[in-house]
Protein backbone atom coordinates (compact mmCIF):
# COMPACT_ATOMS: atom_id res chain seq x y z
CA UNK A 1 0.00 0.00 0.00
CA UNK A 2 1.17 3.39 -1.18
CA UNK A 3 1.56 6.08 1.41
CA UNK A 4 -1.22 8.40 -0.51
CA UNK A 5 -3.44 5.07 0.15
CA UNK A 6 -2.46 4.87 3.20
CA UNK A 7 -3.24 8.64 3.90
CA UNK A 8 -6.33 8.20 2.55
CA UNK A 9 -7.82 4.85 4.21
CA UNK A 10 -7.02 6.26 7.72
CA UNK A 11 -8.46 10.14 6.49
CA UNK A 12 -11.72 7.94 5.41
CA UNK A 13 -11.53 6.00 8.59
CA UNK A 14 -11.50 8.69 10.86
CA UNK A 15 -14.55 10.41 9.75
CA UNK A 16 -16.61 7.25 10.41
CA UNK A 17 -18.24 8.05 13.59
CA UNK A 18 -17.77 4.20 15.18
CA UNK A 19 -14.08 5.24 15.17
CA UNK A 20 -14.00 7.15 17.98
CA UNK A 21 -16.56 4.88 19.83
CA UNK A 22 -13.96 2.15 19.13
CA UNK A 23 -11.16 5.10 20.44
CA UNK A 24 -13.47 5.57 23.37
CA UNK A 25 -13.50 1.78 24.68
CA UNK A 26 -9.76 1.89 24.20
CA UNK A 27 -9.15 4.84 26.42
CA UNK A 28 -11.82 3.42 28.84
CA UNK A 29 -10.13 0.04 29.26
CA UNK A 30 -6.30 1.80 29.35
CA UNK A 31 -7.74 3.94 32.38
CA UNK A 32 -9.10 0.71 33.77
CA UNK A 33 -5.91 -1.14 33.71
CA UNK A 34 -3.47 2.21 34.88
CA UNK A 35 -5.70 1.30 37.96
CA UNK A 36 -5.14 -2.02 37.70
CA UNK A 37 -2.82 -3.54 35.42
CA UNK A 38 -4.68 -6.64 35.87
CA UNK A 39 -8.12 -5.20 34.86
CA UNK A 40 -7.75 -7.22 31.17
CA UNK A 41 -6.26 -10.54 32.52
CA UNK A 42 -8.44 -13.69 31.39
CA UNK A 43 -8.53 -16.46 33.59
CA UNK A 44 -10.62 -19.97 32.87
CA UNK A 45 -12.86 -21.15 35.76
CA UNK A 46 -12.02 -24.43 36.90
CA UNK A 47 -15.39 -25.62 37.83
CA UNK A 48 -16.88 -25.03 34.15
CA UNK A 49 -13.97 -24.63 32.34
CA UNK A 50 -15.41 -21.02 30.98
CA UNK A 51 -13.48 -17.54 30.72
CA UNK A 52 -13.73 -14.92 33.37
CA UNK A 53 -12.80 -11.35 33.51
CA UNK A 54 -14.08 -8.01 33.37
CA UNK A 55 -14.24 -8.22 29.07
CA UNK A 56 -16.62 -10.83 29.51
CA UNK A 57 -18.71 -9.11 31.80
CA UNK A 58 -18.36 -5.73 28.84
CA UNK A 59 -19.86 -8.24 26.22
CA UNK A 60 -21.95 -9.68 28.70
CA UNK A 61 -24.00 -6.41 29.74
CA UNK A 62 -23.30 -5.48 26.21
CA UNK A 63 -25.71 -7.57 24.73
CA UNK A 64 -29.38 -6.21 26.01
CA UNK A 65 -28.10 -2.61 24.49
CA UNK A 66 -26.83 -3.96 21.34
CA UNK A 67 -31.02 -5.66 20.41
CA UNK A 68 -32.58 -2.09 21.46
CA UNK A 69 -30.26 0.17 20.17
CA UNK A 70 -30.44 -1.94 16.89
CA UNK A 71 -34.38 -1.27 16.51
CA UNK A 72 -34.04 2.26 17.86
CA UNK A 73 -31.51 2.96 14.92
CA UNK A 74 -34.47 1.59 12.19
CA UNK A 75 -36.88 3.51 14.40
CA UNK A 76 -34.67 6.57 14.64
CA UNK A 77 -33.84 6.10 10.35
CA UNK A 78 -37.46 7.06 9.79
CA UNK A 79 -37.52 10.07 11.26
CA UNK A 80 -39.04 8.09 14.48
CA UNK A 81 -38.17 7.46 18.13
CA UNK A 82 -38.95 4.85 20.65
CA UNK A 83 -38.91 5.85 24.19
CA UNK A 84 -40.75 2.16 24.76
CA UNK A 85 -38.19 -0.59 24.67
CA UNK A 86 -37.04 -0.10 28.29
CA UNK A 87 -41.21 -0.58 29.76
CA UNK A 88 -41.36 -3.61 26.48
CA UNK A 89 -38.10 -5.37 28.68
CA UNK A 90 -39.95 -5.38 31.79
CA UNK A 91 -43.18 -6.98 29.72
CA UNK A 92 -41.21 -9.60 27.85
CA UNK A 93 -39.48 -10.60 31.32
CA UNK A 94 -42.74 -10.05 32.85
CA UNK A 95 -44.45 -12.54 30.17
CA UNK A 96 -41.45 -15.32 30.53
CA UNK A 97 -40.92 -15.37 34.21
CA UNK A 98 -44.72 -16.21 35.02
CA UNK A 99 -44.70 -18.88 32.30
CA UNK A 100 -42.45 -20.58 33.41
CA UNK A 101 -43.02 -20.43 37.26
CA UNK A 102 -46.86 -22.00 35.73
CA UNK A 103 -44.58 -24.71 33.72
CA UNK A 104 -42.64 -25.82 36.68
CA UNK A 105 -40.14 -27.90 35.00
CA UNK A 106 -37.02 -26.57 35.18
CA UNK A 107 -35.39 -29.08 32.77
CA UNK A 108 -37.62 -28.55 30.17
CA UNK A 109 -36.28 -27.10 26.81
CA UNK A 110 -39.87 -26.73 25.16
CA UNK A 111 -41.00 -24.66 28.69
CA UNK A 112 -38.30 -22.45 27.71
CA UNK A 113 -39.24 -22.14 23.94
CA UNK A 114 -42.74 -21.41 25.05
CA UNK A 115 -41.53 -18.57 27.47
CA UNK A 116 -39.68 -16.82 24.62
CA UNK A 117 -42.01 -17.34 22.18
CA UNK A 118 -45.15 -16.04 24.21
CA UNK A 119 -42.87 -13.11 25.53
CA UNK A 120 -41.81 -11.99 21.78
CA UNK A 121 -45.32 -11.89 20.43
CA UNK A 122 -46.70 -9.96 23.29
CA UNK A 123 -43.88 -7.13 22.76
CA UNK A 124 -44.52 -7.74 19.04
CA UNK A 125 -47.94 -6.99 19.37
CA UNK A 126 -46.96 -3.64 21.85
CA UNK A 127 -44.49 -2.47 19.29
CA UNK A 128 -47.55 -2.42 16.46
CA UNK A 129 -49.64 -0.60 18.59
CA UNK A 130 -47.02 1.97 18.47
CA UNK A 131 -46.72 1.61 14.90
CA UNK A 132 -50.27 1.88 14.43
CA UNK A 133 -50.28 5.24 16.24
CA UNK A 134 -47.43 6.15 14.30
CA UNK A 135 -48.04 5.46 10.91
CA UNK A 136 -51.98 5.22 10.72
CA UNK A 137 -53.29 7.48 13.81
CA UNK A 138 -50.90 10.20 12.85
CA UNK A 139 -49.36 10.72 16.27
CA UNK A 140 -45.86 11.91 17.23
CA UNK A 141 -43.62 9.26 17.87
CA UNK A 142 -42.87 11.06 20.97
CA UNK A 143 -46.15 11.07 22.34
CA UNK A 144 -46.97 7.89 20.84
CA UNK A 145 -44.26 5.69 22.37
CA UNK A 146 -43.98 8.11 25.46
CA UNK A 147 -47.92 6.28 26.04
CA UNK A 148 -46.35 3.08 26.21
CA UNK A 149 -43.38 4.22 27.97
CA UNK A 150 -45.20 4.81 30.95
CA UNK A 151 -48.56 2.19 30.48
CA UNK A 152 -45.79 -0.94 29.79
CA UNK A 153 -44.66 -1.37 33.13
CA UNK A 154 -48.77 -0.96 34.35
CA UNK A 155 -48.69 -4.46 31.99
CA UNK A 156 -45.65 -5.91 33.55
CA UNK A 157 -47.35 -5.31 36.86
CA UNK A 158 -50.65 -6.40 35.98
CA UNK A 159 -49.13 -9.96 34.56
CA UNK A 160 -46.94 -10.17 37.61
CA UNK A 161 -49.94 -9.55 40.05
CA UNK A 162 -47.55 -6.60 41.26
CA UNK A 163 -44.71 -9.04 42.49
CA UNK A 164 -40.96 -9.58 41.23
CA UNK A 165 -41.44 -13.23 39.95
CA UNK A 166 -38.81 -15.72 40.22
CA UNK A 167 -39.02 -18.69 38.19
CA UNK A 168 -36.24 -22.22 37.47
CA UNK A 169 -35.43 -23.56 34.13
CA UNK A 170 -32.08 -24.53 33.42
CA UNK A 171 -32.30 -24.11 29.19
CA UNK A 172 -34.35 -20.68 29.36
CA UNK A 173 -31.09 -19.09 32.50
CA UNK A 174 -28.35 -20.88 29.51
CA UNK A 175 -28.92 -18.10 26.98
CA UNK A 176 -28.14 -15.75 29.67
CA UNK A 177 -25.04 -17.18 31.57
CA UNK A 178 -24.05 -19.79 29.22
CA UNK A 179 -20.58 -20.26 27.17
CA UNK A 180 -19.62 -21.46 24.33
CA UNK A 181 -15.78 -21.65 23.13
CA UNK A 182 -15.86 -19.86 26.30
CA UNK A 183 -17.80 -16.44 25.08
CA UNK A 184 -20.65 -15.71 26.88
CA UNK A 185 -23.98 -17.19 24.45
CA UNK A 186 -25.64 -14.03 25.17
CA UNK A 187 -23.32 -11.96 23.24
CA UNK A 188 -22.91 -14.24 20.56
CA UNK A 189 -26.70 -14.24 20.01
CA UNK A 190 -26.71 -10.58 19.80
CA UNK A 191 -23.71 -10.71 17.70
CA UNK A 192 -25.54 -13.05 15.07
CA UNK A 193 -28.98 -10.91 15.45
CA UNK A 194 -27.15 -7.83 14.41
CA UNK A 195 -25.29 -9.51 11.40
CA UNK A 196 -29.40 -11.26 10.52
CA UNK A 197 -31.01 -7.88 10.76
CA UNK A 198 -27.69 -5.98 8.86
CA UNK A 199 -27.66 -8.20 5.86
CA UNK A 200 -31.73 -7.83 5.63
CA UNK A 201 -31.38 -3.97 5.66
CA UNK A 202 -28.90 -3.37 3.42
CA UNK A 203 -28.66 -6.45 0.93
CA UNK A 204 -31.78 -5.39 -0.11
CA UNK A 205 -34.00 -2.15 -0.25
CA UNK A 206 -34.95 -1.98 2.94
CA UNK A 207 -32.41 0.20 4.23
CA UNK A 208 -32.94 2.27 1.57
CA UNK A 209 -36.78 2.60 1.79
CA UNK A 210 -36.27 3.14 5.60
CA UNK A 211 -33.86 6.07 4.79
CA UNK A 212 -35.73 7.30 2.35
CA UNK A 213 -38.94 7.75 4.60
CA UNK A 214 -36.94 9.51 7.35
CA UNK A 215 -35.10 12.21 4.74
CA UNK A 216 -38.75 13.28 2.82
CA UNK A 217 -41.78 10.79 3.19
CA UNK A 218 -43.72 12.80 0.72
CA UNK A 219 -41.11 12.10 -1.66
CA UNK A 220 -40.87 8.60 -0.94
CA UNK A 221 -44.62 8.21 -1.45
CA UNK A 222 -44.44 9.30 -4.79
CA UNK A 223 -41.45 7.15 -5.28
CA UNK A 224 -44.03 4.05 -4.96
CA UNK A 225 -42.98 3.61 -1.48
CA UNK A 226 -45.65 2.68 1.38
CA UNK A 227 -44.48 4.48 4.47
CA UNK A 228 -47.36 3.25 6.46
CA UNK A 229 -46.28 -0.39 6.58
CA UNK A 230 -42.72 0.09 6.57
CA UNK A 231 -43.36 2.63 9.54
CA UNK A 232 -45.27 -0.61 11.07
CA UNK A 233 -42.83 -3.36 10.69
CA UNK A 234 -39.70 -1.12 12.07
CA UNK A 235 -42.07 -0.25 15.39
CA UNK A 236 -42.72 -4.13 15.43
CA UNK A 237 -38.85 -5.07 15.02
CA UNK A 238 -38.11 -2.52 17.39
CA UNK A 239 -40.46 -3.99 20.16
CA UNK A 240 -39.54 -7.85 19.02
CA UNK A 241 -35.73 -6.67 19.63
CA UNK A 242 -36.85 -5.26 22.94
CA UNK A 243 -37.83 -8.42 24.18
CA UNK A 244 -35.22 -10.24 23.35
CA UNK A 245 -33.33 -7.87 25.46
CA UNK A 246 -35.96 -8.14 28.36
CA UNK A 247 -34.87 -12.47 27.90
CA UNK A 248 -31.42 -11.91 28.23
CA UNK A 249 -31.55 -9.28 31.27
CA UNK A 250 -34.13 -11.63 33.02
CA UNK A 251 -32.52 -14.82 32.55
CA UNK A 252 -29.31 -13.73 34.45
CA UNK A 253 -31.25 -13.91 37.70
CA UNK A 254 -34.48 -15.52 36.71
CA UNK A 255 -36.42 -12.72 38.56
CA UNK A 256 -38.09 -9.93 37.05
CA UNK A 257 -38.12 -6.73 38.88
CA UNK A 258 -41.10 -4.53 37.69
CA UNK A 259 -39.16 -1.49 38.57
CA UNK A 260 -35.63 -2.34 37.77
CA UNK A 261 -35.74 -4.35 34.21
CA UNK A 262 -35.22 -1.81 31.63
CA UNK A 263 -34.98 1.15 33.43
CA UNK A 264 -33.61 4.33 31.54
CA UNK A 265 -32.26 1.68 29.17
CA UNK A 266 -34.23 3.79 26.21
CA UNK A 267 -31.64 6.05 27.20
CA UNK A 268 -28.85 4.39 26.98
CA UNK A 269 -30.39 2.69 23.27
CA UNK A 270 -30.75 6.75 22.20
CA UNK A 271 -26.95 7.30 22.95
CA UNK A 272 -25.36 3.96 21.60
CA UNK A 273 -27.10 5.18 18.14
CA UNK A 274 -25.88 8.92 18.25
CA UNK A 275 -22.58 7.29 18.59
CA UNK A 276 -23.13 5.44 16.22
CA UNK A 277 -23.56 8.01 13.95
CA UNK A 278 -27.11 8.00 12.89
CA UNK A 279 -29.16 11.55 12.73
CA UNK A 280 -31.74 11.69 15.10
CA UNK A 281 -33.50 13.69 12.61
CA UNK A 282 -33.83 10.41 10.47
CA UNK A 283 -32.51 9.19 6.62
CA UNK A 284 -29.48 7.79 8.02
CA UNK A 285 -28.07 4.82 10.39
CA UNK A 286 -25.48 2.67 10.81
CA UNK A 287 -26.08 -1.04 12.73
CA UNK A 288 -22.07 -1.15 12.89
CA UNK A 289 -22.11 2.39 14.30
CA UNK A 290 -24.65 1.26 16.89
CA UNK A 291 -22.92 -1.78 17.82
CA UNK A 292 -19.97 0.00 18.99
CA UNK A 293 -22.04 2.59 20.55
CA UNK A 294 -23.74 -0.32 22.89
CA UNK A 295 -20.61 -1.64 23.58
CA UNK A 296 -18.73 1.81 24.55
CA UNK A 297 -22.09 2.18 26.76
CA UNK A 298 -21.63 -1.56 28.80
CA UNK A 299 -18.03 -0.38 28.74
CA UNK A 300 -18.74 3.13 30.64
CA UNK A 301 -21.25 1.67 33.00
CA UNK A 302 -18.21 -0.68 33.65
CA UNK A 303 -15.78 1.45 34.47
CA UNK A 304 -17.72 3.96 36.62
CA UNK A 305 -18.53 0.51 38.60
CA UNK A 306 -14.53 0.17 39.07
CA UNK A 307 -13.39 3.35 39.51
CA UNK A 308 -15.85 3.61 42.28
CA UNK A 309 -17.41 6.84 41.46
CA UNK A 310 -20.71 7.30 43.18
CA UNK A 311 -24.01 6.69 41.85
CA UNK A 312 -25.03 10.50 42.28
CA UNK A 313 -22.11 11.59 40.26
CA UNK A 314 -22.52 8.66 37.97
CA UNK A 315 -25.01 10.47 34.98
CA UNK A 316 -22.44 13.40 35.18
CA UNK A 317 -19.31 11.04 34.47
CA UNK A 318 -21.19 9.70 31.52
CA UNK A 319 -22.24 12.51 29.88
CA UNK A 320 -18.93 14.45 30.17
CA UNK A 321 -17.41 11.12 28.31
CA UNK A 322 -20.56 10.95 25.96
CA UNK A 323 -19.95 15.33 24.75
CA UNK A 324 -16.64 14.55 24.43
CA UNK A 325 -17.08 11.87 22.42
CA UNK A 326 -19.74 13.84 20.07
CA UNK A 327 -17.43 17.19 19.90
CA UNK A 328 -14.74 14.89 18.35
CA UNK A 329 -17.27 12.86 16.03
CA UNK A 330 -18.31 16.37 14.38
CA UNK A 331 -17.20 17.96 11.73
CA UNK A 332 -17.41 21.29 12.19
CA UNK A 333 -14.93 20.93 15.79
CA UNK A 334 -12.78 19.28 13.45
CA UNK A 335 -12.24 21.34 11.15
CA UNK A 336 -12.34 24.51 13.29
CA UNK A 337 -9.01 22.14 14.75
CA UNK A 338 -7.91 21.78 11.09
CA UNK A 339 -7.89 25.84 10.70
CA UNK A 340 -6.26 26.47 13.84
CA UNK A 341 -3.34 24.06 13.39
CA UNK A 342 -2.83 24.99 9.84
CA UNK A 343 -3.44 28.82 10.31
CA UNK A 344 0.35 31.08 10.83
CA UNK A 345 1.68 31.96 14.11
CA UNK A 346 0.95 35.42 15.17
CA UNK A 347 4.52 36.23 14.73
CA UNK A 348 4.82 35.89 11.64
CA UNK A 349 1.77 37.30 10.61
CA UNK A 350 3.33 40.65 12.32
CA UNK A 351 6.43 40.08 10.67
CA UNK A 352 4.55 40.32 7.24
CA UNK A 353 2.77 43.26 8.19
CA UNK A 354 6.03 45.07 8.61
CA UNK A 355 7.80 44.12 5.38
CA UNK A 356 4.28 45.05 3.68
CA UNK A 357 5.03 48.57 5.38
Amino acid sequence: MTAAARTSFWRDLIHKPFFWGIVAIVALLALNVLKDPTYLALTINPNNGNLVGNLIDILRQAAPVMMIAIGMSLVIATGGIDLSVGSLMAVSGAVAMEFLSAAGDSGSVGAALGAIGLALVITGILGAVNGILVAYVGLQPFIATLVLMLAGRGIAKVITGGQNTTASNDPFRWIANGFVIGIPVVFILAVLLVLIVGWVVRKSALGLMIEAIGINPRASRMAGIKPKGLLLTTYILSGILAGIAGIMSVGTVMTVDISRTGYQLELDAILAVVIGGASLAGGKFSLSGAFVGALLIATLDKTVLYLGISSSATPAFKAIVIVALCLLQSERVRSWFRRRRQAPPVEQLTAKEEVTA
